[in-house]
């Protein structure tokens, strides 16, 4: 490796590749060769989710998915990493989040001895049952991890409470404040007409938009057909509001949305949405109705109030913040927490006063002085992020 420091950062979906962009020009800045290393789980979203942030993969691993299971992609996943970092060692591994993605390149890592850095380490629903498998996967990579990036104190306490070294951890804030503010800035117009169509008439106070986003597993079936009733109820009762709802690529969950909503002339089903349109959609929404964590940490920092459609959240620091209301996929709570909050101005301004929670746009920078101090190359460790 030479004197040069190469630090591997692992994605397979688009949240991981958007919350690990900001990481690779903070690593530089620090001195380190980032390689940004496309596992192959979902490698078309990858690509186009670096490519907002001018960014491309180093290296894109190519696996087979036949039955969708998730052995088979572990499986996969596993023997490519393992291939891959006996023909390239890195000094360190990062990985971030809860995905098979990174289970599977915590594991090769730690086979390799390689030291993984774990970023948005420490979130924790305590059931394991919800979110599945995500739970179980950010648990088993933290009893393998050398650094814990945890993005909040919150994060921070799990981890302590689980019997990890308070010396391993670090409170960074969440990256993908980093990266939500990095697209704001940006600008540029909303490529898909259609999405920009609904984006303009909010922007310009002739609408009110709501942002609605129901994508995991647990949502799909019962609880989403109450979601989206309830969602009916909002638009027969607000002649003013309008709504984009961004469908999952699954098909039979798409068809579910579309079936239900797909012909009112105030909403717009579209496929998931690119993320800078997905940025611009929600700085213009007055509210979010979401299951999606992504969605939860951004929100607060465009002023919006999330609903969130789970029973558990393991990003209870919107809700304690009071940026969020945990409300689950009843249609009735639904619809009486969207209607308090439309009817009323003042608290949807007062729940997001307290501004974000989870970051204020430094977390990359964080995160790069805590790998650097984690490979000697530092005397101390960053200051931590406080709320």
């Amino acid at each position: 490796m030479g004197e040069v420091t190469e630090v591997h950062l692992v994605a397979g979906t688009r949240p991981e590749a958007i919350k690990l962009a900001p990481l690779v020009p903070a690593l530089r800045a620090h001195g380190m060769r980032p390689v940004f290393v496309a596992s192959g789980q979902h490698p078309t979203m990858v690509h186009q989710a670096l490519d907002a942030f001018g960014l491309e993969p180093d290296v894109t691993l190519s696996i087979d998915r036949g039955s969708g299971s998730q052995a088979e992609l572990m499986a996969a996943l596993t023997t490519q990493l393992e291939k891959h970092w006996g023909q390239r060692t890195p000094d360190a591994v990062v990985v971030q989040g809860d995905t098979t993605t990174v289970l599977a390149a915590a594991m090769v890592a730690f086979w390799a001895k390689l030291p993984i850095a774990h970023v948005e380490a420490g979130l924790r629903s305590h059931d394991l049952a919800a979110p599945f498998p995500e739970e179980g996967n950010r648990r088993l990579v933290g009893q393998i991890s050398r650094l814990h990036l945890a993005p909040t104190a919150d994060a921070r306490a799990n981890l302590e409470r689980e019997g990890t070294r308070a010396a391993d951890i670090v409170v960074t804030g969440n990256t993908v404040i980093d990266a939500v503010l990095d697209i704001a800035a940006r600008g540029g117009r909303v490529a898909d007409p259609r999405v920009a169509a609904f984006v303009e008439r909010a922007r310009t106070g002739r609408s009110r938009l709501l942002l609605v986003t129901a994508h995991r597993r647990e949502s799909w079936g019962e609880p989403l057909d109450r979601v989206l009733n309830a969602v009916l109820l909002l638009l027969d009762k607000y002649s003013d509001v309008e709504v984009v709802l961004p469908a999952h690529p699954n098909p039979a969950v798409a068809q579910q949305v579309r079936t239900a909503l797909g012909a009112h002339p105030r909403v717009l089903v579209t496929e998931p949405l690119a993320y800078p349109i997905l940025v611009a959609t929600l700085a213009a929404s007055t509210l979010v109705l979401s299951d999606s964590g992504g969605i939860q940490e951004e929100a607060p920092s465009f002023g919006v109030p999330v609903i969130v459609l789970r029973e558990v959240t393991e990003r209870m620091e919107a809700v304690d913040a009071g940026c969020a209301v945990l409300v689950g996929t009843d249609r009735d709570a639904v619809l009486a927490q969207a209607c308090r909050l439309l009817d009323d101005a003042d608290e949807r301004a007062a729940m997001v006063s307290r501004g974000n929670p989870f970051g204020d746009g430094r977390a990359a920078d964080r995160c790069a002085a805590a790998i650097s101090w984690m490979l000697g190359r530092a005397d101390t460790v960053p200051t931590e992020f406080r709320f």
